[in-house]
């Protein structure tokens, strides 16, 4: 007979036996020791617990409780922070460094960092590996005014594509593997690059 508790993990509600909890207490505890002194850890370690939580959902589907094996199958996927330093970025390649970088294993997400409605061709660039989302947007013109096609199939994708909303959907929409080394730079470079943003309004404005 074993204890279980409930727990809620990224906005997830879980039961999962004892011996499975205290591993992943402490998995989580060693994330947070090892991103102690970085930029943006509270948001890293928020996105990793929202990535383990879907994780999670994947793995129990109709199973009530969250097992040991199941808490060990999900931390060889995210890595152990001893393992950070030889994975970022290497388990599915880098960004794109072209105009075009077509990848196995993409997921389809409306992109909200660089739309102009509901980031529809934007995640829809991504997605099929075209760097500049301005040719998606002219593909959906000339629909509209060319052939009066466009706006509806818009719409519908609106609707039905899901917004990126974590840092592992967005890795996902990228074709990156969505663990814990790689969700932690995804951070960490939005962070500098949105400091690199705010330093050049500030010499703009003065």
């Amino acid at each position: 007979m074993n204890k279980v508790f409930n727990i809620n993990l990224g906005g997830y509600p879980f039961v999962i036996d004892h011996e499975a909890f205290d591993e992943l207490e402490q998995y989580l505890s060693s994330l947070n020791r090892y991103f102690k002194a970085s930029e943006g850890r509270d948001e890293i370690v928020s996105d990793i617990e929202v990535r383990i939580g879907e994780l999670f959902k994947e793995k129990l589907k109709r199973r009530k409780i969250v097992s040991l094996n199941d808490v060990n199958d999900v931390i060889d996927t995210m890595g152990r922070p001893e393992q950070f330093e030889e994975d970022i970025y290497t388990e599915s390649g880098t960004y794109a460094g072209g105009q075009f970088d077509i990848r196995t294993g993409k997921r389809l997400y409306r992109d909200p960092e660089s739309k102009i409605l509901a980031g529809v061709c934007s995640g829809l660039s991504a997605y099929l590996g075209i760097e500049d989302p301005i040719w998606m947007r002219l593909a959906f013109a000339i629909g509209f005014f060319g052939f009066g096609i466009g706006v509806l199939p818009y719409i519908i994708l609106w609707m039905v594509v899901p917004e990126a909303k974590t840092s592992g959907d967005k890795l996902a929409m990228r074709g990156e593997a969505a663990n814990a080394s790689n969700i932690a730079n995804f951070v960490q470079d939005n962070m500098q690059h949105l400091g690199k943003k705010i330093t050049e309004l500030g010499k703009e404005f003065k």
